[in-house]
């Protein structure tokens, strides 16, 4: 008796798990009938693909060889069904999108606006993640399409320039340069009190690198992990921020101030697999993008 497509997937589950009884619950299936599926397949293959001796079940030099080649095939083949259900025309289809975290401020709201309009029928699922998981995703084939910066990318990992991006300094009308026309010198913010967002943002290690180069350092009076959160105090507090200046565009009560030197500008880029399967749908958004970014005025050079 051959194996079908369900003994790889319960074989994945095992590795990823390393328990039995996890990867039972996840698959919700017993652990009895999980053991005898993969024993199942141990025999047709003709190989020990998993070292149940440990307190976790490890893959052996078998299984770790087997696992890769099953993950990739199970790829291909999610890849070919979803072919299969693309609609050129885009009467039906969905999109698998991840961002990193500033793009959900200004540029997501307006892009997905246009797709729905244009293509009411296209499921749109979005995820908000760090450049590293995107990447990641994306080669697990989790994601169709992601949205980050340009810079050094994975193996495997495609990037499309799409447009460039200007930060500066960004404040509401309670800060004492709410009414600022010119360009502020960056040593001006010695020691002044800024709302930034945390270090674990790619935004927060691009001004901290500008601030060291400039041998500057404000006093960083607030810091959060949520764009919101950082626009909301700047709007209702005596604090500035630096972020993206279409962040500033986009509020009405908050104003960018340009710093001189100007923060250096960023490319967004588009990421996808490399040789990766690009349903009617990704098409559509990709497009939906550059039109965006043309019509709003950004730059497509650094």
């Amino acid at each position: 008796m051959g194996f079908e497509l369900r003994h790889l997937r319960y074989l994945l589950a095992v590795s990823e798990h390393g328990s039995f009884t996890r990867a039972a619950e996840a698959l919700h299936i017993s652990q009895p009938t999980l053991s005898q599926q993969i024993k199942q397949l141990e025999r047709v293959i003709g190989a020990q693909l998993l070292d149940r001796t440990g307190r976790a079940v490890r893959l052996t030099d078998s299984g770790e060889t087997y696992v890769h080649h099953a993950r990739r095939a199970l790829q291909e083949l999610s890849a070919a069904e979803r072919a299969i259900h693309d609609v050129a025309d885009l009467s039906r289809g969905n999109l698998r999108l991840a961002v990193t975290p500033t793009f959900t401020a200004y540029l997501i709201g307006p892009v997905a606006g246009q797709l729905q309009a244009h293509h009411p029928r296209i499921s749109l699922s979005i995820k908000e993640m760090t450049q590293d998981r995107i990447e990641s995703a994306l080669l697990a084939d989790d994601l169709d399409l992601g949205i980050a910066f340009r810079g050094s990318h994975l193996p495997g990992i495609t990037a499309d320039d799409l447009f460039t991006e200007a930060l500066s300094l960004v404040v509401g009308t309670l800060h004492p340069y709410a009414d600022r026309t010119g360009p502020l010198a960056v040593q001006d913010l010695e020691g002044r009190p800024l709302a930034l967002l945390s270090s674990d943002f790619a935004t927060r290690r691009h001004i901290d690198t500008y601030f060291g180069q400039h041998q500057t350092a404000p006093h960083i009076a607030v810091e959060a992990n949520s764009i919101n959160a950082v626009t909301e105090i700047v709007q209702r507090t005596p604090l500035a921020s630096v972020l993206p200046e279409a962040i500033a565009d986009d509020h009405p009560h908050l104003h960018p101030v340009p710093l001189d030197p100007p923060l250096p500008r960023r490319t967004v880029t588009l990421l996808r697999r490399s040789g990766s399967y690009q349903s009617a749908a990704a098409k559509a958004f990709t497009r939906l993008t550059r039109q965006w970014a043309a019509s709003s005025g950004y730059s497509t050079s650094p």
